[in-house]
């Protein structure tokens, strides 16, 4: 009788204690869930973190994906039984893997812009985030298995921990963006302090079978200080900022990256081909303008057998697209003359086309002006080309036209040409110092 009874009052119970809760004010509310934060600075070595990038870790990663999001009423079951969007198939999107015993436990996506923007730009304007500056990615596809959900966080924060070191050391990421059921919003603010894009809740997001969302963004430049003043004085296990800016966890695979690239594409013509063409319905029903742009991004010969079709047009719309740019990170340092003297300005090189690159100056440097510009590629790989100043693109931002690029230069850009994964560029430039 005492067992018959026993599940409705703790239901009860807790139906009370979550309305009592819910009359704190905001700021009370939000201490109290900090509180609970159990962030183990040394997890069991059963747990690795990683880019998915096998056929079968992203297999399961969509897999857990759609269970999860079929659980939640985000997405109808589909016939694959996995959730695969159009910004999985792009170069631009990474997925990321927590597996326990060598299973995938838990995994998100992030999206960094590209010709086809973001999932939440449908329902969220972003004008006020990009003026701050600064590149912007999106936080998507979320997903812990059922059996790690009441764990305290052992895959959730070892997986927001390995999110924050690769946005902040490889993914060249300033804002954070996502968009999340209003349920979930107050442990994105009171844990890791995302502030709403806009206060008002948006009752039906297409991108998720119509569920309301909140917008939310963090900024990762500002984001150490807050967690520091909120968290610096807790325990280990209570500590996000030691946990995300002081602790190296061992179960973090960060990618071996020969060059200084921000974007780690895996998917070769074959997996597009079976996630997108033969286990889902993705490539067939794009719109015809999708289907250009994506031939605009994969315009490789051994991809276009596995693009769904299109139409030309002798008015091409999207023309101006097809001049490809790569994102980068390579330290930089430009020599010219300057009323007989010699100068050194340190830069960034940011992107880079066949023709020319964008750089972050820290110092003003003068117009139409000729010198040498030693870009470190990679660890191991520098260049030294003949550069001039060309125009200022926006503040700090400076485009640089080439002159006579050297050996090293014109095989790296050739690589970055011919090839839409890591495993391309790292097979195309292995000989690059070659003559």
């Amino acid at each position: 009788m005492i067992k018959k009874f026993a599940t409705p009052v703790r239901k009860f119970m807790h139906g009370a204690l979550r309305s009592l809760f819910n009359v704190l004010p905001t700021k009370k509310r939000h201490a109290v869930y900090r509180n609970f934060v159990d962030c183990d600075p040394s997890p069991t070595d059963r747990l690795e973190l990683k880019i998915a990038d096998t056929r079968e870790e992203l297999e399961a990663c969509f897999k857990l994906l759609h269970d999860a999001y079929v659980a939640s009423g985000f997405m109808k079951r589909d016939p694959s039984g996995m959730r695969v969007t159009i910004y999985h198939a792009l170069p631009t999107t990474t997925t990321l893997c927590a597996k326990y015993d060598g299973q995938v436990v838990g995994t998100l996506s992030l999206i960094r812009e590209s010709v086809l923007g973001f999932p939440l730009q449908r329902i969220f304007d972003l004008t006020e985030l990009r003026e701050k500056k600064g590149k912007i990615a999106e936080v998507s596809a979320l997903a812990i298995h059922p059996r790690f959900r009441r764990t305290g966080g052992s895959i959730l924060f070892p997986l927001m921990k390995f999110m924050y070191e690769y946005c902040r050391t490889f993914f060249d990421t300033r804002h954070l963006v996502i968009a999340v059921n209003p349920a979930h919003i107050e442990m994105y603010e009171s844990l890791l302090f995302f502030q709403r894009l806009t206060q008002n809740i948006v009752e039906n997001y297409d991108f998720v079978n119509g569920a309301p969302a909140v917008g939310a963004a963090l900024d990762l430049t500002t984001a150490p200080e807050i967690f520091r003043k909120h968290y610096g004085s807790k325990p280990p296990k209570r500590n996000l900022y030691a946990f995300f800016t002081q602790v190296k966890l061992a179960n973090i695979r960060l990618p071996s990256r020969r060059f200084y690239t921000t974007n780690d594409p895996v998917l070769t013509p074959e997996l597009l081909d079976y996630f997108f063409n033969e286990r889902t319905q993705v490539f067939s029903q794009l719109t015809p303008r999708k289907k250009s742009l994506l031939h605009t991004i994969y315009d490789l010969p051994a991809y276009r057998e596995v693009l769904p079709p299109i139409v030309e047009s002798k008015h091409d719309p999207i023309e101006g697209l097809r001049h490809r740019r790569f994102s980068v990170r390579c330290p930089a340092q430009l020599v010219f003359k300057e009323h007989n003297s010699e100068k050194k300005i340190h830069l960034e090189v940011i992107q880079l086309s066949r023709y020319g690159f964008l750089a972050h100056a820290l110092d003003n440097v003068p117009m139409n002006h000729w010198g040498e510009m030693t870009i470190q590629l990679g660890p191991a790989e520098i260049s030294r080309v003949q550069v001039r100043v060309s125009r200022q693109a926006e503040a700090g931002l400076i485009a640089f036209n080439l002159g006579e690029p050297d050996l090293v230069w014109r095989k790296f850009v050739n690589a970055l040409y011919g090839g839409s994964t890591q495993s391309d560029l790292e097979n195309a430039t292995q000989f690059m110092h070659d003559q």
